[in-house]
């Protein structure tokens, strides 16, 4: 999954992480580390970006810091490309002795590379890092399994609403403030501009529909003692998967074309002027800038069921872990945090688009960057995350939810027979993860 030139690989790394790494990473024996060295070469593995030369920089400044801080010590960073990582962490996972010191991942994987062994537990020395108290607490939630942290957050992501300013003013319209109101809207453009879809909405977007059931106030999954039970069938959840497949079909976007398309199909829909509206991430800025809506386009928070609310937001992101097998775990750790601190993390973002994780540096990219703000107020309102367990990666993999909207919008199945369905598959899939 492509989102822009910016940020395409790490974005890809939260929607495809559970894809493959949760499934296909190994159970292992014996991944702990023989010793604690103070000195030698440290080797990180970070994402490779599209446009990657600005994140370099970035990092080396980082890396140059830690060295001068840490005599006898250096690191070695490799970039590795996002659509093979699940087997380079894979082989890495079962050879501790070729595998790196730190690795740049999905936070969907937290929780299956913590079943596999792979990541080192670094709760105390995150919990006395005096910059990690300004963390967004969703953003610790993405590395956290268990009560116990494992790795620093290196930047979030979410969606809010993309619309077209000049059709808005055009037909006398404000940005809907509702749920119901964002429905309508799209079907009001709709039948004035049959060209173009109300809002553009996708069958296989997950992450574009999850606000909908959290919104009515669904969930995805329950958890009980460390143990998830799907509630995707739940009335609460069934009203926002109704509220969410209601904009398929003749009236907003025909089913025929929209039902296969995904987040990058529905936000190049709206960069290219065939949509009104488009639910889209922070980080798909540089994507609608090179698109031909520049100049008439803004964004907005997206409306949750009562008037003037927001709607949770799935919250996206990357993290940085030491790995359990590292034989320079204090090196590491103080490296995890010159990669993630809040000085990095601000270059990150003037570098790359990448949105801090502290609450203190947002605020000031905010100031920075006008489009940042619907992104910061969305986070602010409460995002939300996925099942912190490795099941989560079989249930993505899977396809389990997309199938659900699709059998909805073809008309195979109605929303009670799609959603217990759903959850049928998706507690097999928590029972398999242990």
């Amino acid at each position: 999954m492509k989102l822009s030139a910016r940020i395409a690989a790490p974005a890809a790394a939260l929607v495809l992480a559970g894809l493959t790494a949760t499934a296909c990473a190994p159970q292992t024996s014996d991944t702990g580390a023989k010793g604690d060295e103070k000195t030698g070469t440290l080797r990180v593995w970070l994402f490779q970006e599209v446009g990657n030369k600005p994140k370099e920089q970035v990092v080396d400044a980082a890396v140059a810091d830690f060295e001068k801080t840490h005599k006898g010590a250096e690191a070695e960073i490799e970039y590795i490309p996002v659509d093979t990582r699940a087997q380079r962490i894979k082989a890495a996972f079962n050879d501790p002795k070729s595998a790196p010191d730190l690795i740049e991942y999905g936070n969907t994987d937290t929780a299956g590379y913590v079943k596999d062994g792979g990541l080192a537990d670094v709760t105390k020395e995150f919990a006395a890092w005096d910059e990690a108290k300004d963390t967004d607490p969703t953003a610790k939630q993405s590395v956290t399994v268990g009560g116990k942290v494992y790795g620093a957050p290196l930047f979030v992501g979410v969606r809010a609403l993309y619309y077209r300013t000049d059709i808005f003013k055009d037909l006398g319209i404000e940005p809907p403030k509702s749920q119901a109101e964002l429905v309508s809207t799209a079907e009001k453009i709709h039948k004035k501009k049959p060209e173009l879809y109300g809002l553009a909405v996708g069958g296989a977007y997950t992450y574009g529909a999850m606000p909908f059931i959290w919104a009515n106030g669904g969930e995805l999954a329950d958890e009980s003692g460390g143990t998830y039970k799907a509630a995707i069938n739940s009335d609460r959840a069934r009203k926002g998967i109704e509220a969410y497949t209601s904009l398929f079909g003749d009236s907003n976007c025909p089913a025929a074309k929209c039902a296969a398309m995904g987040g990058n199909a529905t936000v190049t829909a709206f960069a290219s002027g065939k949509a009104a509206m488009a639910i889209g991430g922070d980080f798909s800025h540089a994507a609608v800038e090179a698109g031909s809506v520049k100049g008439k386009y803004a964004v907005v928070p997206l409306p949750g069921a009562s008037e003037g609310s927001i709607a949770p937001a799935f919250a996206g992101g990357n993290n940085i872990g030491v790995l359990k097998s590292s034989s320079h775990r204090t090196l590491a750790v103080d490296l995890m945090k010159s990669l993630t601190g809040k000085q990095t993390q601000e270059k990150l973002f003037d570098a790359m688009g990448f949105l801090p994780t502290y609450t203190d540096v947002r605020a000031t990219v905010a100031q920075k960057e006008p489009f940042v703000e619907p992104f910061v107020k969305t986070l602010g309102a409460g995002a939300k995350f996925v099942p912190a367990s490795p099941g989560w990666g079989q249930i993505d993999s899977s396809l389990i939810l997309p199938t659900m909207f699709q059998e909805i919008v073809s008309g195979r199945k109605d929303v009670a027979q799609a959603s217990d369905d759903a959850a049928k598959k998706m507690d097999a899939a928590f029972a398999d993860a242990g």
